[in-house]
């Protein structure tokens, strides 16, 4: 071997090392930017977590309750309407009094009265309405304490900080102490949060509405973009001439999967509301919105399952027999319905994350009552958290990450039940 040969393979070998130093170290900075990103989504993950895992649980009081007939029914008539439109809230004011006999400032009985939540005298409006013998009677019932309360016991609120930064005073802290010593707080799981609509109150406020209005969105998205979805993409991919329109046509579909999604709540704004009258703030206009805003993901994903669909079926098919559109129904979707639905069920997880073309069509309104069917005004799980999130109230923060805790699940949910069909219905040809 010459010495020229020789330099030469020392070249070689310089060269592989330095391009093998280069490899590894672009391998090591992909590694470090997943783990920094892995880092920040953990980080971010356990920040929500330990701010809303105690929104799941909710401090109340209880209360030696007399239901005077002469506050309930002073007529002694018993009827619905005048035992519904009773002023409870004086039960309350009168139980707490009873505890505390010696607050007989005024002042001090108006800052007594805000321990119990000022919606305490709904529960005793729902105990007497749903069996009026109790009028006339003592009875121990539980109630919610006001937020400020809740956050003292959740540890949210410092007791050894000044009084004039302190939400609740001496004078307060000292009856709740009293009540702490009588076992008259506690703590306990939360049911309000998911039973309850949204409300001023904190203690009050639940995602009950928000729920059944991103239910009622969904399902009407999933019924009218599955359906177009599909045979569009069934149209495009087996029966379309190839020409400049079909090109066109694609083209679009394309782009309109990167459409910023604020432009089809515009576009809902203009065309389903201002042309059509379809009215403000309901799933039916949420769930034409979404449609709209999720067709183009749909088609592409079906498209695709389409295309992973072996010619050799298609030409079985036809070689007995069948038409193209037997073909299509019997073989060809069968086949690639597993990865339709994975499609469909990532598109359904980004219309439940949306917000900003929601809040375009007016779905951001405050809504109370839980809708009942798909015209009643309603408010989805994100403008909810979007709403909360804009309170002042610190009661409103836990509710907040505890209400993206929800969303969350609901979408790994999702993701997961797309990647377990993929996995149990793919077939690799």
């Amino acid at each position: 071997m010459t010495n020229e040969t020789q330099r030469t393979i020392d070249i070689v070998h310089a060269g592989l090392r330095k391009r093998y130093a280069r490899e590894r170290r672009f391998r090591l900075m992909g590694l470090m930017a997943i783990s920094l990103g892995l880092l920040f989504v953990s980080i971010l993950f356990l920040d929500i977590s330990l701010k809303g895992y105690t929104a799941f649980q909710q401090t109340y009081l209880r209360l030696q309750v007399y239901y005077d007939p002469s506050i309930i029914d002073p007529a002694g008539t018993t009827r619905h309407d005048d035992l519904a439109f009773a002023d409870y809230a004086a039960l309350v004011k009168q139980s707490l009094r009873t505890v505390f006999p010696d607050v007989t400032d005024r002042q001090d009985k108006r800052e007594l009265y805000k321990l119990a939540s000022p919606g305490a005298g709904q529960a005793l409006a729902r105990r007497v309405l749903a069996d009026p013998s109790v009028i006339g009677n003592r009875e121990e019932i539980w109630v919610l304490a006001n937020d400020d309360v809740d956050m003292l016991a959740k540890g949210k609120i410092d007791r050894d900080a000044p009084e004039d930064v302190r939400r609740l005073d001496d004078r307060a802290l000292a009856w709740i102490d009293r009540l702490e010593q009588r076992g008259d707080i506690r703590k306990q799981f939360n049911t309000g949060f998911f039973s309850s609509g949204d409300s001023r109150q904190p203690e009050q406020a639940g995602i009950a509405g928000a729920l059944m209005g991103s239910f009622y969105t969904l399902l009407l998205t999933l019924l009218m973009s599955f359906p177009l979805a599909v045979g569009t993409a069934v149209y495009l991919e087996e029966f379309a001439p190839r020409n400049r329109l079909t090109d066109l046509i694609e083209v679009n579909i394309n782009n309109l999967a990167a459409v910023p999604s604020i432009i089809f709540g515009l576009l809902g704004l203009a065309v389903f509301i201002n042309f059509f009258g379809v009215p403000r703030s309901t799933p039916l206009v949420g769930a034409l919105v979404l449609t709209l805003m999720t067709l183009p993901t749909i088609i592409i994903a079906s498209r695709s399952a389409l295309k992973s669909v072996p010619p050799s079926i298609r030409e079985a098919a036809l070689a007995v027999g069948a038409s193209p559109l037997q073909t299509q129904i019997h073989h060809v979707l069968p086949l690639a319905m597993p990865g339709m639905l994975t499609g469909t069920i990532i598109g359904m997880a980004q219309a439940l994350g949306e917000t900003a073309p929601l809040l375009m069509i007016g779905m951001i309104a405050f809504i109370v009552d839980v809708p009942q069917g798909v015209t009643d005004p309603a408010t989805v799980l994100p403008v909810q958290i979007f709403l909360w999130a804009d309170s002042p109230e610190r009661a409103f923060v836990e509710r907040t990450s505890a209400a993206i805790m929800v969303l969350l699940a609901f979408l790994v949910a999702m993701n997961l039940l797309a990647v377990l069909l993929r996995r149990r219905f793919e077939r690799r040809w």
